[in-house]
C-alpha cells in the first residue's frame, strides 16, 4: 500500500538519478519536494481503475515545464519506473500491476516528448520573429539594427542562416554549425542544398520559387542532415523572405532547430507500440496495418497453439512466455525468408501475410512450413515440451480483399482445424465459411442489435377450439438486420444460446411482451387475454430469473395473469431442483406456465405431474396429416387423445400447435383438445395486424 514514506523514498531515489542532467537550479529539498508531488500523481494513476494515463501524461509535462528538457531526464525516469517503482510503493509483482507500469512507462514519454515539442516550437516561433525583426529593421536603420540582429542571431539556442536569392549561404550563427557538425566558416558559400540534403532539395527549390514569386511567405520541412562524423542530424527548418519596401525578396532568413532527440524518442514510440514486447513480432496494429496496404492477391496462415494453457497452469508463465518465444524465432526462420510478415496477435496466436501470393497452394506451403517447426520439442528447465499447432489458411481469391473478412475466414478455418484435430491445417471452404462467417456476424452484432432495437416481436393468435376465439398470443421475435435483412429465428436463437445472448435476447422479449400486453388490456379490456413468452433452459437457470419476471410485471403494472411462461420438456427434466423452486415461485404469484412442443424431447410423464404448470402444447409431429393424397394414420389420434387425457387428468389445459386445416381442427374438438394454434387461425403478425384481430373480436362480442 501506497504510504507517504515509501513515496519520499521513492522522490529521493529519483532526485538521485537526475543528478546531473541539464536542470533548472534547485536546490535538493526543493526538487525532492518537486518529485514527491509527481510520484504522488503516479501512484494515483496505478490505484486508479481503469488506469489514468493522462496522470502519466502529465508527470512528463510537469518535467518539462520545470525545465528538465534533456532526454537522460526522460530515460532515467523511465528506468527508474521500470527498476524500483513497483518495490519501492508496495505493489504486487502482477500481469495487471505489469500492464499498469508499461501504460504509465508509454504516457510519461508521451507527455514529456508533446510538451517538449510545444516548447521547441515555441522557442522557434518567438526566435524566428525576433530573427524577422532584426532582418526587417536592418534594412531600414541599419545602423541602429545591427548591433540588435547580430546579438539574436549570435546568441540564439536555435541555428539561423541568410541565404541570398541564388540559393548561397552568406551567414550562419554557431548554433547552426554546431547542428549540422561544421565551423560557420566551412558551410559559408555551400548552397542551401548543402544543408537540406538530397532527398528534400527538389521540393525545398519549389518552395523557394514560391517564395520569390510571393506566393507564401515561409515554408518549413524537417530533414535529415549527414554530418562530417557519420551521425544523422534530424534538423526541423523554417525558410521566411525577408522583403523591402517594394515586396521584393532582398534575402531569405533560414531558421533551423535540431529535433534529433524528439525524433529519436518518436521512432521508439512508434516501434514499441507497433510490436510484441515478448517476442519482437510484428503486433495486432501493424499487422493490420500492413494488411491494409499489402499487395493483392494475398492469402493468410491464422495460428493458435494446441493446448497452451495447460503449459500456463502446470508450468507457469515463465514456461509460456519461453514457448512463445521459441515458436516465434523458429517461424521467423520459417517464413520470413520467403517475404511473409509474421505476427503476434495475443495470447498464442500467430498470423504469417503472404503478399503477391498468386496460387492458394503457396498458402498451403506456408503453412506446411509453419507446422514443420514443431517437430522437435523446446526445452525449458530441463524438460522436453512438445508443443503443436493448428492453422487456418486462406487465399483472398475465395473471401476477397477486405482484411476483416480475410480475419474472420481464417478466424473459422482455424477453429475448423482444431474441430477436426490438432497439429493440422485446414484451407478455407466457401460453403461452410460462410456459414460460419454468417454465424460469427450474427453473434458478434447481436449486443449491438439489442441497443439499436433491430428486433422486434410479431404475435401468433391462441384461439379456444369451444369457439375460435383469441385468449392469447405467443410473442415471437424477429431480427431486421440491416445488412443481412431478415433473420430467421432457426438462425439467431442457437447463435444466441452458444453465445450468452440468449439470457438479454429473453429480457427483452419478456419486457416487450408485458409492455404489449398491458397496452391491450387497457385498450380492449379483456381480463383474461394473455401473451405467452419463450423461456430457455439457461434463463430458467437464473439466480435473478424470478426477479426479473416478478419485477418486469409490477413495472409494466400487469396482472401476472396476463403473462405465460413457455417452457421446453428439456429445459425442465432431471435434477432440476433449482428450475423447480422458480416455477413454483411463478406460478404461487399468478403466472401461466406451459410446456412447450410436448412429445418430441424428454416426456417423462412422472415428473409431468410435479411441475406447477397450467397448460400442454402438443407439438405439430403429433397432429395427424390432414393434406390431400396423404393417409391419415390412426396412431396419431391415439397419441394426442392419451395426451389429451393425461393432461387433463393432472388439471392442465391442452393446446395443439401447427393446426392448418378444418378436419384437423374437428379431429383436436371430438378429442376434447382445449385450444390451437396455427396456420388456420393465422400466423405469426405485427402488432397492428394482431390489434385488428382483437378488435373485430371484441366488436363481435358487443354486437352479440
Amino acid at each position: 500500500m501506497t504510504t507517504a514514506h515509501s513515496v519520499g523514498r521513492f522522490a529521493t531515489r529519483w532526485a538521485a538519478s537526475l543528478k546531473g542532467a541539464v536542470a533548472p537550479a534547485m536546490t535538493r529539498a526543493e526538487l525532492e519536494d518537486f518529485l514527491r508531488d509527481l510520484t504522488e500523481q503516479l501512484a494515483e494513476a496505478m490505484r486508479s481503475t481503469p488506469c489514468r494515463p493522462e496522470l502519466g501524461r502529465a508527470v512528463g509535462k510537469a518535467l518539462i515545464d520545470a525545465h528538465y528538457r534533456d532526454a537522460s531526464v526522460l530515460n532515467r525516469t523511465l528506468a527508474l519506473l521500470d527498476d524500483g517503482f513497483v518495490a519501492e510503493l508496495g505493489y504486487e509483482d502482477s500481469a495487471d500491476v505489469a500492464s499498469r507500469i508499461s501504460a504509465l512507462h508509454g504516457a510519461v514519454a508521451e507527455g514529456f516528448a508533446i510538451a517538449l515539442r510545444d516548447t521547441v516550437l515555441a522557442e522557434q516561433e518567438t526566435t524566428q520573429r525576433a530573427a524577422l525583426a532584426a532582418a526587417r529593421a536592418a534594412e531600414e536603420r541599419r545602423r541602429a539594427s545591427e548591433a540588435r540582429f547580430q546579438a539574436v542571431f549570435a546568441g540564439a539556442a536555435v541555428g539561423i542562416g541568410v541565404v541570398d536569392l541564388s540559393g548561397a549561404v552568406l551567414e550562419v550563427n554557431d548554433a547552426m554549425a554546431g547542428m549540422l557538425g561544421r565551423t560557420t566558416d566551412d558551410i559559408k558559400g555551400r548552397t542551401i542544398g548543402d544543408v537540406i540534403g538530397p532527398e528534400n532539395i527538389g521540393h525545398a527549390y519549389a518552395e523557394f520559387q514560391k517564395l520569390l514569386a510571393g506566393d507564401i511567405d515561409q515554408f518549413r520541412l524537417e530533414t535529415a542532415h549527414l554530418r562530417p562524423d557519420g551521425r544523422v542530424a534530424n534538423v526541423d527548418l523554417s525558410m521566411t523572405a525577408v522583403r523591402n519596401r517594394t515586396g521584393t525578396p532582398d534575402f531569405f532568413i533560414g531558421v533551423a532547430v535540431d529535433v534529433t532527440e524528439r525524433r529519436r524518442l518518436q521512432n521508439r514510440l512508434w516501434h514499441e507500440s507497433r510490436h510484441d514486447a515478448l517476442t519482437g513480432l510484428p503486433n495486432r496494429t501493424l499487422f493490420f496495418e500492413r494488411l491494409e496496404a499489402a499487395e493483392q492477391p494475398l492469402g493468410l496462415c491464422y495460428l493458435d497453439l494446441d493446448g497452451f494453457k495447460n503449459i500456463n497452469d502446470s508450468l507457469g508463465h515463465d514456461a509460456g512466455d519461453y514457448v512463445l518465444r521459441a515458436v516465434a524465432n523458429r517461424l521467423r526462420k520459417a517464413v520470413e525468408p520467403d517475404g511473409c510478415t509474421i505476427a503476434r496477435l495475443a495470447g498464442d496466436e500467430f498470423v504469417v501475410l503472404i503478399e503477391r501470393c498468386g496460387s492458394p497452394d503457396r498458402v498451403a506451403r506456408e503453412a506446411e512450413k509453419m507446422l514443420a517447426v514443431f517437430g522437435r520439442p523446446i526445452e525449458f528447465d530441463g524438460e522436453q515440451l512438445s508443443v503443436t499447432g493448428s492453422i487456418g489458411v486462406v487465399h483472398s481469391a475465395l473471401v476477397g480483399r477486405d482484411p476483416g473478412r480475410l480475419m474472420r475466414a481464417a478466424d473459422v478455418t482455424l477453429y475448423q482445424a482444431k474441430a477436426n484435430g490438432s497439429g493440422r491445417w485446414e484451407r478455407y471452404d466457401p460453403a461452410r465459411g460462410e456459414q460460419e462467417l454468417t454465424r460469427h456476424s450474427l453473434a458478434t452484432a447481436m449486443p449491438a442489435a439489442l441497443a439499436h432495437n433491430e428486433f422486434l416481436l410479431h404475435y401468433q393468435p391462441l384461439v379456444s377450439l369451444d369457439d375460435s376465439s383469441v385468449r392469447g398470443f405467443e410473442a415471437l421475435v424477429r431480427w431486421d438486420h440491416p445488412r443481412l435483412g431478415r433473420v430467421s429465428p432457426g438462425q439467431f436463437i442457437p447463435v444466441a444460446e452458444e453465445t450468452g445472448n440468449i439470457n438479454a435476447l429473453g429480457q427483452w422479449v419478456l419486457e416487450q411482451g408485458c409492455l404489449q400486453a398491458r397496452r391491450w388490456f387497457d385498450e380492449f379490456g379483456i381480463d383474461d387475454l394473455y401473451v405467452s413468452v419463450n423461456v430457455a433452459a439457461t434463463q430458467l437457470r437464473q439466480p435473478t430469473f424470478v426477479a426479473d419476471v416478478l419485477g418486469t410485471l409490477d413495472q409494466v403494472g400487469l396482472p401476472a395473469m396476463c403473462l405465460q411462461l413457455e417452457l421446453t420438456e428439456s429445459a425442465v427434466a432431471g435434477d432440476t431442483h433449482g428450475a423447480l423452486v422458480a416455477l413454483r415461485e411463478l406460478a404461487a404469484a399468478g403466472v401461466r406456465l406451459a410446456i412447450d412442443d410436448f412429445g418430441t424431447g424428454y416426456s417423462n410423464l412422472a415428473h409431468l405431474g410435479r411441475l406447477p404448470v397450467h397448460q400442454l402444447k402438443i407439438d405439430r409431429s403429433l397432429l395427424a396429416s390432414s393434406r390431400k393424397g396423404e393417409v391419415v394414420d390412426p396412431a396419431h389420434d391415439k397419441i394426442v387423445a392419451a395426451t389429451i387425457s393425461l393432461a387433463h387428468s393432472l388439471g392442465l389445459d391442452v393446446l395443439a400447435e401447427g393446426v392448418e386445416t378444418t378436419p384437423q381442427a374437428d379431429r383436436l374438438r371430438l378429442l376434447q383438445c382445449d385450444g390451437a394454434q396455427g396456420m388456420l387461425f393465422g400466423g405469426p403478425v405485427p402488432v397492428s395486424e394482431a390489434a385488428e384481430v382483437l378488435a373485430c373480436q371484441t366488436r363481435r362480442a358487443d354486437s352479440a
